[in-house]
């Protein structure tokens, strides 16, 4: 298809489910898109969907927002992917494989008959497998194929350390590396405050003894958010949904954003051929540059482990 002919303001959402209606949402409000188009195989929830988001347009920017079928793929300039079946109680993102690599590849075969030259964001858990599906099923050109991979665990982390030290979110960087799911890490290494590194900055500030121990809990509560607030309510949506917006935000806007999402690597931090997350620069063609930061020995033995769990998962749904 000529480049020419994509809308670099319309986002088509397949999968008009909770997150997908969710990140529908706040895309509407946030002003980013000029066309929204939500696609699911039951019609009727997309049909409710639009209508419900609709009935807000006097709210928020003027927005095109509508059902749409897989011609709509051909000319988007993004196609987000959160399509799949529902992550149950007690179920770990491993565990929805077999179920989802399926749906994943039938998506993905329309995209391709399509046409389509858009960036496509995948969310379906879980993500890093199904990114990697997508992408060996695509055969598109590198980065054009990324998943939201650890953006929301970031946030997660940044949060409970902001509350942990009585800092404005806004002025703590930090991220969760690996897979999105149980084997991913905080790369203590690399997190600050004002450009204090975090093991610098908590001895120095006094507010908390033993902050390695207080340290070791946050990374484990970022890890468990999922599961307690599914257990809670059954499914996470709102931050997820936000998540995708910023993504969607620096795809768009092309800006140039550094973001953990999860990208295929090819000689990076040792590794080849697997999908997980660490810090990327992501603009109007997906992943542009994988950023190779220096991380401890710890945490490169932690990355390459998260990596094997993920090869495995892999090897179990491309079977």
């Amino acid at each position: 298809m000529n480049q020419q002919r994509i809308n670099r303001r319309k986002v088509v959402i397949v999968g008009a489910g909770a997150v997908g209606s969710t990140y529908g949402y706040a895309l509407a409000i946030s002003g980013l898109a000029e066309q929204i188009v939500l696609i699911d195989r039951n019609e009727k929830l997309a049909q409710g969907q639009v209508l419900d988001l609709s009935h807000g347009q006097p709210f928020f920017p003027t927005v095109t927002i509508r059902v749409g079928n897989a011609g709509d793929y051909a000319d988007a300039a993004l196609i987000v992917i959160t399509a799949g079946a529902a992550q149950k109680p007690g179920e770990t993102r491993l565990e929805l494989l077999q179920k989802n690599a399926a749906i994943m590849r039938s998506i993905i075969d329309e995209i391709r008959a399509s046409g389509s030259s858009a960036v496509i964001l995948v969310v379906s858990n879980p993500v890093d497998v199904m990114t990697h599906v997508a992408i060996e099923y695509a055969d598109w050109p590198e980065g054009r194929i990324i998943g939201s991979g650890t953006v929301l665990d970031s946030a997660r982390l940044r949060y409970m350390i902001s509350q942990h030290c009585h800092v404005n979110v806004h002025n703590v960087h930090a991220y969760m590396l690996g897979e999105h799911g149980d084997s991913e890490f905080a790369a203590w290494s690399l997190a600050h405050i004002a450009g204090v590194k975090l093991d610098e900055y908590c001895p120095m500030c006094g507010q908390c003894d033993g902050w390695l121990e207080q340290r070791d809990a946050i990374e484990q509560q970022v890890r468990d958010s999922a599961y307690h607030i599914i257990d809670y309510k059954g499914a996470t949506w709102f931050a997820v949904g936000l998540a995708m917006r910023l993504i969607t935000g620096s795809i768009l806007r092309d800006e140039q954003r550094v973001m953990t999402v999860s990208t295929r690597l090819d000689d990076a931090y040792g590794l080849d051929d697997v999908c997980l997350s660490v810090p990327c620069l992501v603009g109007a063609a997906g992943v542009e540059r994988v950023i190779k930061c220096t991380l401890s020995d710890q945490e490169m033995q932690a990355l390459h482990a998260s990596a094997g769990v993920l090869k495995e998962a892999v090897e179990q749904a491309m079977g």
